[in-house]
């Protein structure tokens, strides 16, 4: 089953709506929670991290001191290297990233071996976990295999005192249909039900609504 999120801002206003008619909301859950079968999933074997703007990548080229080096992936998706000007580098894994540019560099030198090692892990939109609403630090967070909403709160800190943490809702998209579930943080983080933990994937949103009482 493949995961993904909306294009461009579409997922964090859906987020947004979510939120406001959460405010709204009674006491009584609004969604669904996590099916069964899905709360214990996890990523396939074939999930690699891919490249995404500000992350930090380290290019080494064997016997080239002078073309190997630190560089920032540019808000565009591209990077610069000593002789190489605008790669494609977003959303691509790093040994592909590594090929291409061995590709370039064979202009000017004879048979590069190049490695790329990634600092920094920003994560495309489709890689990461977000956080809205009331915790303690709202934040997109890259996504890592075998990552767990309660990895996830504590990566953002936890709940504001304010949070109205069973009624938060996470909003997932699954062949390309969103569906929003319920799930119970107070129970969770506040009052250790460790089985309200459950797995995550890639481009899962969280969003967290204010007690209005």
């Amino acid at each position: 089953m493949h995961f993904g999120t909306l294009k461009g801002g579409a997922a964090l206003i859906a987020a947004c709506i979510v939120l406001l008619n959460l405010g709204c909301a009674s006491s009584k859950a609004k969604y669904p929670p996590v099916p069964r079968d899905q709360r214990d999933i996890t990523v396939q074997d074939g999930y690699f991290y891919e490249v995404a703007p500000g992350d930090q990548v380290n290019i080494f080229v064997w016997g080239f001191e002078e073309l190997s080096g630190s560089v920032p992936v540019r808000p565009d998706g591209m990077l610069t290297t000593p002789l190489i000007e605008d790669v494609p580098a977003s959303g691509k894994t790093p040994t592909q990233l590594a090929r291409d540019l061995e590709k370039q560099f064979s202009v000017y030198v004879r048979y590069p071996i190049v490695t790329v090692i990634v600092n920094g892990f920003v994560g495309l939109p489709s890689q990461q976990v977000r956080v809205v609403g009331e915790a303690a630090t709202p934040a997109a967070v890259p996504f890592r295999k075998h990552m767990t909403l309660l990895d996830l709160m504590i990566e953002v800190g936890g709940l504001t005192e304010f949070a109205a943490g069973n009624k938060a809702v996470l909003v997932r998209y699954a062949d390309g249909q969103q569906r929003q579930y319920s799930v119970r943080l107070d129970d969770l983080i506040r009052s250790g039900i460790i089985e309200e933990n459950l797995g995550l994937l890639p481009g899962d949103i969280l969003i967290i609504p204010e007690s209005w009482f």
